[in-house]
């Protein structure tokens, strides 16, 4: 039905929604969903959760993933996702915190508001870069550990994960530190980014017990690639795909653009788009039409005054 309607929007909090998924048995699987399409087909495949990475959202806007968007751009895509999935906890990035603690607690409060259920914050300093290329400079732990403590201050309900890239700089040894000096400071969970082998994202757990662990499984990076039920196996609560759908959109893009270049049309390509019957019905245009006809319907109250 359309989110219009307020009987079948959730009750609770996305941060509540968020928390009661983690107590569920299984891993958390959270695909990437970079608009409200995305999001809508994702929710229509079964999942119970949805990502958005900071990565896919700049790359959707024709900018490199460094940090260089607003709190306020990213809540535009927040609202656009919950809207369209609404019912699906969101987990969202939140880079650095776009600042310091006092930064931090603003982006939180417009997060949450926003309808996000859960945060991740990372320990580089700017300008950011993806947690699976070189070179990345950590902030001081203690500086980190701040922010944490300052997101989970400011929060509600929102679920509050700690990044750390240290696995590249500092060794295993220097993640499982950063990771505990971050839950001492109020981090719901913890996200290690970029460990390369089974034997890192195993060891990693086993120095973490108790602490609920996200994986991630992009394409293309330092981490080889391992399923959910591997990395639940692994001792990992969540694991999020955060760029594929848009890697398969912009690749099936790329090819409609050439097609047009080359063929002068489209006509070679009508099989491989959704159809008009599709898209409607993944966006529930009747539901809106059906929505909006009872509405126009005029009803009369009893005893009014007829003229």
């Amino acid at each position: 039905m359309p989110y219009l309607v307020a009987a079948d929007l959730p009750t609770e909090s996305a941060g509540r929604r968020f928390r009661a998924m983690l107590r569920e048995p299984g891993i958390l699987r959270l695909p990437g969903a970079h608009n409200g399409m995305a999001a809508l087909q994702a929710k229509a495949a079964g999942f119970k959760g949805l990502y958005l990475s900071g990565a896919a959202m700049t790359a959707s806007m024709g900018l490199p993933d460094l940090g260089v968007i607003t709190v306020d751009e990213v809540a535009f895509f927040v609202r656009q996702i919950v809207r369209a999935a609404s019912g699906l906890p969101l987990l969202v990035d939140g880079d650095t915190g776009y600042g310091e603690a006092l930064n931090v607690m603003h982006m939180v409060r417009v997060f949450e508001e926003a309808g996000a259920g859960a945060v991740h914050l990372e320990d580089q300093l700017l300008p950011k870069k993806c947690g699976h290329l070189n070179d990345k400079r950590l902030a001081d732990a203690h500086d980190m550990a701040a922010k944490v403590a300052a997101a989970a201050k400011a929060r509600r309900d929102l679920v509050v994960i700690a990044r750390t890239d240290a696995a590249a700089s500092e060794g295993l040894d220097g993640a499982v530190a950063r990771a505990k000096i971050y839950m001492e400071a109020g981090a719901d969970a913890i996200f290690p980014e970029a460990l390369n082998t089974a034997e890192m994202f195993r060891a990693f757990a086993e120095r973490m017990p108790g602490t609920p662990l996200l994986a991630n499984m992009t394409e293309f990076g330092r981490t080889p690639f391992f399923t959910a039920a591997e990395f639940e196996a692994m001792g990992y609560a969540m694991v999020i795909w955060p760029v594929s759908a848009l890697r398969v959109a912009n690749k099936a893009q790329q090819q409609l653009y050439a097609a047009i270049a080359h063929d002068g049309g489209t006509h070679n390509m009508i099989d491989r788009m959704q159809t008009r019957a599709e898209l409607y019905a993944t966006i529930g245009l009747a539901d809106y039409e059906a929505l909006d006809a009872s509405i126009v319907a005029t009803v009369i109250p009893e005893g009014m005054p007829q003229r």
